[in-house]
């Protein structure tokens, strides 16, 4: 379960950011995909290939597997979970591009310079049923992908199909689906950061407020999804503005903290826990990738270099740690 939200400073630079919350310890590390990489598929033979470089969070599994990132051109994209409702074709069809669930992220960060372009490629591409390493189960995805002019976009494969859809705030969590997400906000009509009466007669009784906060009553405090998407749209929309990138990422990051699991608060059936492994910042004005781990609050910076970007194999790095910079420091 993740929640994930765009941003954009005063200066017009943009911004995703979200959350991989997530039982299994998926190991996951700053990771630069060089141009014209070729990645291995386990849909098809063939493979694919990704022209263009982007940073993301990753890992190498006989191949690098990514679950978000930046590329070079601006576009931002984050895998989350959608289960219960996510379907895919059963097996790959000739003359499309064929890519399992967790593959649709490496493709689009290493073929699409904006989210129009990916709209207008989406009749060429099949997601089908295909397990991934590690887990070994098909894993349920929906995708959130954005670009630099602030275009943000909504990726879900169905029964019925697939749908591409704006995504008018910004935000995205897990099932159900969008749709009914957006839907759910007419439920919220009242939140706002202003305080509501602070007094109020019941017959000769008049009752005080306890102090200000009051707009914010009634918003869901819990851990499901609907519940984290409401609370994430409220902050993302009265948040206060900022100029720096610096100060965007400080931003989305008392943003996410009303929706990061400590380790223990969320108990699953099989008595598995989930909990915030990172959360992550792209900067697609840099462009630049930021992941910020549970164990260290520490942020790693990876900003796409031109020799980053042109090496002739990926760049893994190790996250940073408090101790290294109180030793700068």
């Amino acid at each position: 379960m993740c929640t994930s939200l765009t941003y954009q400073t005063t200066g017009g630079d943009q911004f995703l950011a979200r959350t991989m919350d997530f039982a299994f310890e998926l190991g996951g590390r700053p990771v630069v995909i060089p141009r014209q990489h070729h990645f291995t598929s386990v849909t098809t033979a063939a493979g694919f290939d990704a022209p263009y470089s982007f940073a993301g969070t990753g890992r190498d599994l006989n191949g690098y597997i990514l679950v978000d990132g930046v590329n070079e051109y601006g576009v931002s994209a984050a895998a989350l979970y959608f289960s219960g409702q996510a379907h895919y074709a059963a097996e790959p069809v000739d003359g499309q591009i064929n890519l399992a669930p967790h593959e649709v992220i490496m493709w689009i960060l290493g073929n699409v310079k904006s989210t129009a372009e990916l709209g207008d490629r989406l009749a060429d591409l099949t997601i089908t049923e295909s397990a991934a390493p590690l887990l070994n189960i098909v894993v349920p995805l929906h995708w959130i992908i954005s670009d630099r002019e602030g275009n943000t976009y909504v990726l879900e494969q169905e029964a019925d199909g697939m749908h591409f859809m704006k995504d008018p705030v910004g935000v995205m969590t897990n099932s159900p689906d969008f749709g009914w997400h957006l839907q759910n906000l007419s439920n919220y009509v009242e939140l706002q950061p202003e305080p509501h009466a602070e007094t109020r007669q019941y017959g000769d009784l008049q009752i005080n407020a306890f102090g200000p906060g009051t707009g914010a009553l009634g918003m869901p405090g819990d851990y499901t999804s609907p519940s984290r998407f409401i609370r994430t749209v409220f902050n993302r929309e009265h948040t206060e503005a900022v100029a720096t990138d610096g100060e965007a990422v400080n931003a989305l990051s008392h943003m996410l903290n009303s929706v990061e699991i400590p380790k223990g608060v969320k108990i699953k059936a099989d008595g598995s826990a989930d909990y915030t492994q990172y959360r992550s910042y792209m900067s697609m004005n840099e462009p630049a990738f930021y992941m910020q781990p549970y164990n260290d609050q520490t942020i790693t910076r990876v900003a796409l270099t031109e020799d980053l970007m042109t090496a002739s194999a990926p760049t893994e790095f190790a996250l940073a740690t408090a101790q290294q910079f109180n030793q700068v420091n």
